[in-house]
């Protein structure tokens, strides 16, 4: 049995609709499926009559006419299975519902449903990733999947201003109230542009298409100062839909750090004793709106708008203490940090879809246009002293670093789907993308005048030009038990950067093929196997080659390198899923070969200054397991599990300092949901990183707990949540560097950062003619 489950109105599919076939003579359950990502289902069943009975939240159950699967008529096509909404006063009927699962599994991607997790509430997009298995994010916004830096994050399936020159950096920014989903997809097709090494994290924020006026609200108070607010507002009538998202936020954020560092030179050694304190105080605007036009149900186009808008000062302050290795203070040195910062960013977005009379045929075409600015002043003052307190006037320092980045970015994308056959279809696209980047940036030494003597090297206008444009067809078919998926993807890359006032030019071209393909065997007893392949790429981008070195820290500067060239890599995966009654389980096997790996080196000069910038390291290969499972073993229980291992072989030996090292890792994480009386939902999550190797060192053990307790109100219209991330205040990364470089100069150095302290968030939740977040109905045979 076949079909396509759609919406009534909007003719969209329902994905991970409830799909049974059951005996027309006793009613007895025969054999159950979800629907896929495209609403469509296949179900295998034995010869005789029966019906289908379709399920989905919030809409009408169909129940099918009867019909017999014979041996001269085998194949009962269904076609477009149309679901009704149901109407709101019949939402207190349903009662055989269970709750939408945290985490939806399937062969290729994991789905996250955020609003099942109470850790979320009141957070940001950043602290959203931070709860998602495999996904980890450091102390500075920097986003990790399943260990590696490498990953593509995308917003709504398409690049994003917030995730632009700052990295994943940039969601924190981001509200978490305005996402419904986050998607991991660790081994992407053709489909997908080809950047990414570890994968792709696409973020998907709300939106609906209900009819009338429908919306959600949320305000939120925390501790450290965590203040805002956030409305999901849509409204939708006849061939009009509307829709607005607004967040706001204002918050203090504080961070903690410390350094020891030993260093060898010239047969002398000496001792650097370092810590600092950190506070952010920002104040976020975050605005998306625009409008769906019906022409008919299946050709829709949409425009919207997207504006954000941050303000932000950062004070941090530094101490330096120097001592001879016999431990004898030498002097100590007092820097501090004093930035104000401002961001903008918007993005103009332009989506026409076309569904055909045929099932499964349709056209896509999307054109964007981002446009983001940032400007940085930053005042560092330094005063150093003698172990009794004198001031050194002469190592006195009051230093300026002005700052201003802009980018422009042009993206038009064109995507075409042709079934064919009984399951078999043959996908094709474009794409094109035009991004220009500009760092006007001067750091310098400011006279009593406010006059600006520039630092040898930092004053200059850095621009990045990249084009993109790429190719891609796939071609997939599928019997009773094996489908298959292998495609084919061509980018041509053309990046060009420029020293404007020093007029160096550095321009790289090159064209690659990415291929990659998927095959899938359905086992008996809901079990499926995937085994899948695809090419990746990480192109250096704008801050890998700027050479503009950040000054906050004046003994550990951070910068890029002109001259890194892009990794490459094939990834392997072999996948499997079992659904049984209580949940499902996914287990991967992966392998990832990189060449031209890049990795972040630190060195340390004779006078004690650390420097660290990407370097092309030789080659890395990464293999390891991942498993992840949800599960429901009684009604007011439930818990997801995930556990990663992995071994990293990296190869740094194309250097004299040789940075090759070996490690084994692993990082685990638990969540436990509990249904108590009165609507009250209790979760408790831990999690675990374990220490691992890095080309000069070491990361330690990170761990944390986080807890949660949610209670419905307002006739379950609305959700007070209160939670406490971090609990016992132990997020706290630590690292060890050590090293000795061709001039004889060796260090060690060992540093603890704590870039979020424990923090605390109490959150209310109004919907407005929606239902509570509970998701799809129990699905036959699976979760």
């Amino acid at each position: 049995m076949k079909g396509k489950v759609v919406d009534s109105q909007t003719g969209q599919p329902l994905p991970y609709a409830s799909v049974g076939l059951f005996r027309s003579a006793d009613n007895s359950l025969v054999s159950g499926n979800i629907t896929d990502e495209e609403g469509q289902f296949t179900l295998d069943a034995p010869l005789g009559e029966f019906y289908a009975l379709v399920e989905f939240m919030g809409y009408k159950a169909l129940k099918s006419p009867p019909f017999r699967l014979t041996a001269e008529n085998p194949t009962r096509q269904l076609g477009n299975v149309i679901l009704q909404a149901a109407a709101a006063t019949a939402l207190d009927e349903v009662v055989v519902q269970a709750e939408k699962s945290s985490m939806e599994l399937s062969l290729d991607k994991k789905i996250f449903n955020v609003g099942q997790d109470l850790a979320n509430a009141g957070g940001s997009a950043t602290e959203i990733l931070s709860n998602i298995p495999s996904v980890s994010v450091d102390a500075e916004g920097g986003v990790k999947l399943r260990g590696s830096g490498n990953v593509r994050i995308l917003i709504d399936g398409k690049p994003s201003g917030l995730v632009s020159f700052k990295g994943g950096s940039g969601l924190q920014q981001l509200q978490g109230s305005l996402i419904e989903r986050v998607e991991i997809i660790t081994n992407p097709s053709a489909r997908y542009e080809a950047e990414g090494m570890s994968g792709i994290i696409n973020i998907v924020l709300k939106k609906e298409r209900k009819s009338g006026f429908n919306g959600s609200f949320e305000v939120i108070a925390g501790e450290p100062t965590n203040y805002g607010g956030a409305a999901n507002v849509n409204y939708r009538h006849k061939k009009i839909n509307f829709f607005v998202n607004y967040g706001l936020a204002y918050r203090i954020s504080p961070s903690i750090g410390s350094l020891y560092q030993e260093l060898t030179a010239d047969g002398t050694t000496s001792i650097l004793r370092q810590e600092y304190d950190t506070r952010v105080r920002g104040f976020n605007n975050n605005i998306r709106g625009g409008l769906d036009y019906f022409f008919t149900e299946t050709n829709i186009l949409t425009a919207s708008y997207m504006f954000r808008r941050s303000d932000a000062n950062r004070i941090r302050n530094i101490r330096y203490e120097d001592y001879l290795a016999s431990q004898e203070l030498q002097s100590y040195t007092a820097r501090k940090q004093d930035e104000n910062e401002d961001e903008v960013n918007a993005e103009y977005a332009i989506t026409y879809k076309k569904t055909f009379a045929r099932e499964g045929q349709e056209l896509n075409a999307d054109f964007r246009f981002l446009d983001y600015w940032e400007s940085s002043d930053q005042v560092y003052t330094q005063n150093t002293f003698s172990p009794n307190g004198t001031p050194d006037a002469a190592q006195a320092l009051l230093q300026r670093s002005l700052n201003d980045e802009y980018e422009k970015q042009y993206l038009t994308q064109i995507d075409y789907v042709q079934p064919f056959g009984e399951g078999g279809k043959l996908e094709a696209g474009i794409r094109s993308s035009f991004r220009d980047m500009v760092n006007d940036y001067l750091v310098g030494d400011e006279s009593a005048s406010g006059d600006i003597t520039p630092l040898p090297g930092l004053d200059n206008v850095f621009e990045y030009d990249e084009n993109i444009n790429a190719v891609y067809g796939i071609l997939g078919n599928k019997t009773k038990k094996v489908s298959y998926q292998v495609g084919l993807r061509a980018e041509h890359t053309d990046v060009k950067t420029t020293l404007r006032e020093t007029n160096e030019v550095n321009p790289r071209r090159y064209t690659n093929l990415f291929p990659s393909a998927h095959f899938t065997y359905n086992l008996p007893k809901e079990n499926a196997v995937q085994v899948s392949y695809s090419r990746r790429v990480r192109r250096p981008v704008y801050f890998d080659l700027s050479p503009y070195f950040t000054l906050s820290d004046s003994r550990n500067v951070m910068g890029g390198n002109p001259n890194l060239d892009p990794e490459f890599t094939n990834a392997f995966e072999l996948g499997h899923i079992k659904y049984f009654e209580m949940g499902s389980l996914s287990s991967t096997l992966f392998y990832r070969h990189t060449v031209d790996k890049i990795a972040t080196i630190r060195r340390v000069s004779s006078e004690g200054v650390a420097s660290l910038r990407p370097e092309n390291l030789a080659a890395e290969d990464a293999y390891g397991a991942e498993f992840a499972g949800s599960f429901t073993p009684a009604t007011w229980y439930k818990f997801d599990q995930s556990f990663n291992f992995f071994r990293a072989i990296i190869d740094g030996s194309n250097f004299e300092e040789n940075f090759s090292t070996e490690t084994y890792s692993w990082f685990t994480r638990h969540t436990s949901r509990f249904t108590l009386p009165h609507n009250i939902d209790f979760q408790v999550r831990a999690n675990y990183e374990a220490p691992q190797k890095t080309p000069q060192g070491r990361q330690k053990a990170l761990y944390y707990v986080d807890l949660g307790i949610s209670k419905d109100i307002f006739n379950k219209n609305g959700t007070i949540t209160l939670n406490a991330l971090d609990l016992f205040n132990t997020r706290i990364s630590r690292s060890v560097y050590q090293g000795e470089s061709v001039e004889g100069v060796s260090f060690y150095t060992s540093s603890k950062n704590q870039g979020r302290r424990r923090q605390v968030n109490l959150t209310l939740s109004y919907r407005l003619h929606q239902a509570a977040p509970t998701g799809a109905p129990k699905t036959l045979g699976s979760e």
